[in-house]
Parts: C-alpha cells; sequence; structure tokens
C-alpha cells in the first residue's frame, strides 16, 4: 500500500502539478483547503483523481489557525508544505504576506509533531529565501548564489515577499532542530513558470507574460534578471525529495537566469509580430525617474535594476537527478495554453 502525504496548498499553482503527480503515483493524498465549498476547486481535483491510481481526500484547515492542521496529519507519512501567500500586491505586508508564511509553517509543523506518524516533511521556500537583492551577490563578493546561502537583506519594509519566505524556512530549520521524529528538506525554487491546472491561478506568472504580451511593456522594460523553473520541474523534485531517502537539506531549482527583455525576446522568437512586446531595455537612469510607472520604489530600483544574478542548480540535479525542461518549451507551453483558455 501506498503512503499517505499531506498536501497542503493543493489547489495552487505549483501544489495542483504535484497533487497530480502523487495520486497518478498511486498515492493517497490528503490535500487541504481554506474552504471546502468552492466546488470549482474541489471539482477540479476530484478529475484528477478519477484520471489517476490514487485516492485523495480533502480537508479543510487555515494557515493562521492553530490546530486546524491536526486532523489531516493524523495518520500521514509525510507533509509537503506548499502553501504560501505569493502576491507583489498587498495592503498590509505582515497581515497579508508573513504572518500566513510563519504562522502557516508553524502550524504544519506543529500538527507534524502532534501526528505521531509523519516522519518527513517536505517544505516549498523559494529562491528568495536564499537572497534579496539582485545587489547582494556583488555586496557579498560572490559568483553564484548555492544552498549555503540565506537572505539577509529583505525586511518587513523593503521586500517584505521576500522576507516572509526566509522568515518561514529559517523557523521551519528551528523546528526541525527541536525534535527527532521527521526528516526535513527544503525546495527553494526560482521564478516558476509553464502551463496551470487550472484557469483560477492568479499566479504572478501568469500576470507576468499577461502584461508582457498585452502591451504594458511596449515602450521598454527595467533590465531586471531573475531564475527561472518549470512548474512541472518543481512538482517533480518535490516528488524526488519525498522518495529519496538520502535527499537532505536545502535544493535550489533553476534552469537558467534571464532578464525581462530575454524573456520577451523568447516569446518574440516564438510568435513573430503575434504581441506588443517590449521595443527595448530602459536605462537604469530612466527606471529611477519613472519607477513609479512599473510599481517599483527607488530602493528597490537601486538595488536590484542593472546586476546580474547566478544560481548553482548542481544538488538539484546530481542529488534529486532533476532533469530541467528547457526554458523555451516552459515558455511555449504556457503561452499556448493560456491562449486555449483565453487569458491572452
Amino acid at each position: 500500500m501506498k503512503n499517505i502525504i499531506m498536501v497542503t496548498g493543493g489547489t495552487g499553482y505549483i501544489g495542483l502539478w504535484i497533487v497530480k503527480k502523487l495520486l497518478g503515483k498511486g498515492y493517497t493524498v490528503r490535500v487541504t483547503v481554506r474552504d471546502k465549498n468552492k466546488k470549482e476547486k474541489i471539482e477540479l481535483l476530484k478529475n484528477i483523481e478519477k484520471r489517476s491510481d490514487g485516492k485523495l481526500e480533502i480537508y479543510e484547515a487555515d494557515l493562521l489557525k492553530e490546530g486546524t492542521f491536526d486532523k489531516a496529519a493524523k495518520g500521514a507519512d509525510a507533509i509537503i508544505h506548499v502553501a504560501s501567500p505569493f502576491t507583489l500586491k498587498f495592503k498590509d505586508p505582515v497581515k497579508d504576506l508573513i504572518d500566513p508564511a510563519v504562522k502557516g509553517t508553524v502550524n504544519v509543523l506543529n500538527a507534524a509533531n502532534k501526528s505521531g506518524s509523519v516522519k518527513k516533511i517536505i517544505l516549498t521556500s523559494s529562491v528568495a529565501a536564499v537572497h534579496g537583492d539582485t545587489v547582494d551577490m556583488k555586496n557579498l563578493g560572490l559568483k553564484e548564489f548555492t544552498e549555503e546561502h540565506f537572505n539577509e537583506s529583505s525586511s518587513k519594509k523593503h521586500q517584505p515577499y521576500y522576507y516572509s519566505k526566509v522568515t518561514a524556512e529559517k523557523k521551519a530549520w528551528e523546528l526541525y532542530e527541536s525534535q527527532d521524529n521527521w526528516e526535513l528538506v527544503v525546495i527553494n525554487p526560482s521564478f516558476v513558470m509553464g502551463p496551470m491546472l487550472t484557469p483560477y491561478s492568479i499566479s504572478e506568472s501568469i500576470i507576468l507574460i499577461k502584461e508582457l504580451v498585452g502591451g504594458k511593456y511596449f515602450l521598454g522594460v527595467p533590465e531586471l534578471n531573475f531564475g527561472f523553473v518549470d512548474v512541472r520541474d518543481v512538482a517533480e523534485a518535490h516528488i524526488f525529495a519525498l522518495e529519496k531517502r538520502d535527499a537532505k537539506g536545502r535544493y535550489i531549482l533553476v534552469e537558467r537566469v534571464e532578464s525581462m527583455m530575454g524573456l520577451s525576446d523568447i516569446i518574440k522568437k516564438l510568435y513573430p509580430k503575434k504581441f506588443k512586446l517590449p521595443l527595448m531595455k530602459i536605462p537604469k537612469w530612466v527606471v529611477l525617474l519613472l519607477g513609479w510607472v512599473f510599481g517599483q520604489p527607488f530602493k528597490f530600483v537601486m538595488k536590484n535594476v542593472g546586476y546580474p544574478l547566478k544560481f548553482n542548480n548542481k544538488k538539484s540535479v546530481e542529488e534529486l537527478g532533476l532533469k530541467y525542461t528547457d526554458f523555451e518549451t516552459t515558455i511555449k507551453d504556457m503561452v499556448e495554453q493560456m491562449k486555449e483558455m483565453k487569458l491572452i
């Protein structure tokens, strides 16, 4: 009999792919949702179950409510904790980002402690927990970021999303060290792209593509660099981390680093003259003057525009055995699906 795996955030962009892969392998998957009454999300999960060999169980739980994960964790063999807010549009960084990320992690890991059954936890973190501003690499005298590095430059006021990820991950490692019942493996994906399993996704990745092809940045884009990875590879990495006994520590996931203009050029090559894509890369001094147009404060522009970025992904390849999807394929599959869903 296959093990019972509890998955938080199982209706989200990454989580759905993880659930699909787990069910496809015959696991019993316990998905926690905030509201069982959201029929479209529940039906989606059930439809995935119907086409698989696994068994789906749905539990209601809230990241901010202590004890609500206890029932789902009881009897589970492992937990994949994906649920955490990813949005760059928020009113209160503590209420909207930091509390759900940190308190949610504490509540889930405490549920594992109470379960008496959980032996392994896979935590979805981010490269945002590895570094904050792009200039960090230069300031630290690094040639690349590795799993050894932790973000020390973000705060509640500056890059609060990044701060929420590093704070939550550090809390997870702290709780791990205080017990000896379960192992902890952390997945640190870069900017996740690729096709979605639901038209209801509100991922920042989808928003970025919609804005790029929709002409928001037609006059030009800042020189911003990001690591990118396919959502299907991220899901696969979670499964590898779950199943491989020697998986340990953190795993940076990145297929490549690309600039905003580089991403635009890939779309332009795939779809010549199809979309209203950026015409040029905007000089930093112009971005500083017009930062409000891009919704970015002066400090962010100063510390992120125009700086190189590099990650080392060898650990994910050599220890997890991950084979990365080529980024052009990721973007093509994503754009094609968004066209089919009439999102662009």
